[in-house]
């Protein structure tokens, strides 16, 4: 684990009732556990969080705030239905608070008080759990269902350290006006506020401009800690912050990095710096990418993965981000080139693989198709040429993949991003084949984006991959825009359907052909069976084709439409 280190000396007083304390010093010097751990994996979550306690002591410190459920790890879904798992916290949150001496500890996690299930914040010290908030907000909206396993809570809590009145919060409760409110009418001069809060490619500015209307709303300086790390589709930035009073960052962890943080604070309204986020949109995303892909596959006790490289630009960013994910060593590229694949694809695929330094195969599928063609055509007779032969090749090239997965270990990393997944422009079995689906919340241009930077940190994605019009090379001469419009016109139509909810007369009001606005929705609505068996990949929008995302697929609504749809 790596820890950034700040030198310090606190000091320790008695927790005191929410209702009696009263306001006093002003500096505190707090320790933010943003931490990594895996749902379910609650020995090695507790040994992360003993190890981030015993840092924090060696440094003196006095507070040391975890994330919501950190010990259970977020989010454990129907984990929380299961009674053996609900003891493990219990005697989890016990055995740890006995081992807590010299130093206060909130930690975060979902225990049964009065016969009900809460997700609570658990206050430790002096070798007992001396307090215990229960979240008072419980989201149930995009990926959140809260309410289907906790019972919210009714009470503030507020404690003493080091002088300081504390008062504690859980995630939604931030977002929420009346929990900070009625903490910082109990007495709370500081709120911690422990959170498990998904990445978004539009998520730090949205906890920026919350954190600093409540601290200058309440008057009140917020400590809020953050998770870090690849939970299946989501990944979590960690983004942990000190807030001032009058709305002043004045600590801001570094994203995607787990560690404990410490730092001496005045708590009061004062000059600190301002700390912006340190990166740009599609850096921060490659980030979260390269994040999800490591954490996913070594979660889940794999160490190397393997890919399709067709000489497109999708596989080739896959390609990148899986090397920057897990190194060279464990990443593997397979080009299975077919009579229509281009002599540049060839060419392209052994550069990349070459500058990367991964292992590359050459499995020419010629052969394996004209098999499967020798027994298909007698039942074929009378029927034209069409799609199912371009698909038969994408069906070749998953079995032989996943055939490579299955032998060698590896797990498969499918290419496909969100700008097809969303149009069906994917072979279901084909190219859709895979484990973990790294560019599933992509659009397009967003991948053409991610290959342009990450060549500024070293040439990595041939030139003529990111310039040349894209192609599935299934047919001669076959490039995408020949079925689907230009890609800036396709991704902004969905991004206005899929993250807007927008009907489609708006979105045609919005400036964009008609015809095409119909045609796209349509073929959204009816790719829905083909997104249900897509493998989970990594989300960093606000939508993304998973639990935030329920379309039914057997439905009829599309003939409901306010426009024919051609």
């Amino acid at each position: 684990m790596c820890y950034r280190l700040f030198r310090y000396s606190l000091r320790l007083v008695t927790i005191q009732r929410y209702d009696t304390v009263q306001k006093k010093n002003q500096t505190l010097r707090i320790a933010l556990a943003q931490l990594n751990v895996c749902v379910g994996d609650v020995q090695a979550n507790l040994q992360q969080v003993q190890a981030a306690i015993q840092h924090a002591q060696a440094q003196h410190a006095d507070l040391i705030v975890f994330p919501e459920l950190v010990l259970a790890g977020y989010p454990p879904e129907d984990l929380l239905f299961r009674p053996d798992f609900l003891a493990q916290m219990q005697t989890t949150v016990i055995s740890l608070a006995q081992q807590v001496q010299g130093i206060t500890a909130i930690v975060g996690v979902p225990l049964l008080r009065d016969g009900v299930l809460r997700n609570m914040a658990c206050v430790l010290r002096d070798g007992a759990v001396i307090a215990e908030y229960a979240k008072q907000c419980l989201p149930n909206y995009r990926v959140f269902d809260e309410k289907r396993y906790f019972t919210p809570g009714t009470q503030s809590l507020v404690i003493e350290v080091a002088g300081v009145n504390v008062g504690l919060l859980i995630c939604e409760d931030i977002w929420e006006d009346a929990p900070a409110q009625a903490a910082v009418a109990a007495g709370a001069q500081v709120l911690c506020v422990l959170n498990a809060s998904p990445f978004s490619d539009d998520k730090q500015a949205q906890r920026t401009a919350l954190l600093q209307r409540q601290a200058i709303s309440n008057q009140c300086a917020i400590a809020y800690v953050n998770l870090v790390g690849g939970q299946d589709e989501l990944v979590f930035d960690g983004d942990s912050m000190l807030v001032d009073a009058a709305g002043n960052i004045g600590f801001r962890a570094e994203a995607f990095v787990d560690g404990v943080f410490v730092e001496e604070w005045g708590v009061d309204a004062g000059k600190a710096t301002f700390i912006e986020p340190s990166l740009a949109t599609i850096p921060l995303i490659y980030k979260a990418l390269t994040t999800g892909i490591r954490d996913y596959v070594r979660k889940n006790g794999f160490s190397r993965v393997l890919l399709g490289l067709s000489g497109g630009i999708d596989s080739a960013l896959v390609l990148a981000l899986a090397v920057d994910a897990l190194g060279a060593e464990n990443v593997e590229a397979v080009m299975m080139p077919f009579h229509y694949t281009s002599g540049m694809s060839l060419e392209d695929a052994q550069q990349q693989a070459a500058w990367l330094g991964v292992r590359y195969r050459n499995l020419p599928i010629a052969s394996v198709y004209d098999e499967f063609m020798q027994v298909l055509t007698p039942e074929f007779a009378g029927k034209p040429v069409d799609v199912t032969e371009q698909n038969l090749q994408a069906r070749i090239r998953g079995v032989l993949l996943m055939s490579l997965s299955n032998k060698l270990g590896g797990l498969l990393l499918s290419t496909s991003n969100k700008s097809e997944s969303a149009v069906g422009y994917a072979t279901l079995y084909g190219d859709m084949a895979g484990a973990f689906s790294p560019l599933k919340d992509v659009y397009k241009m967003q991948v053409y984006a991610l290959a342009q930077y990450r060549n500024t940190l070293g040439m990595a994605i041939p030139l003529r991959v990111i310039e040349r019009p894209p192609s599935a090379e299934l047919a001669p001469g076959q490039v995408d825009q020949d079925s689907l419009p230009p890609y800036e016109v396709l991704d902004a139509i969905l991004q206005r359907f899929i993250e807007g909810d927008e009907a489609l007369d708006a979105i045609i009001a919005a400036g964009f052909d008609a015809v095409t606005v119909r045609r796209v929705v349509n073929l959204v609505l009816l790719s829905e069976y083909k997104r249900r068996q897509a493998a989970p990949g990594v989300r960093i929008s606000g939508r993304g084709f998973g639990k935030d995302w329920r379309y039914p697929i057997t439905s009829a609504w599309r003939k409901n439409l306010p426009f024919k749809i051609p």
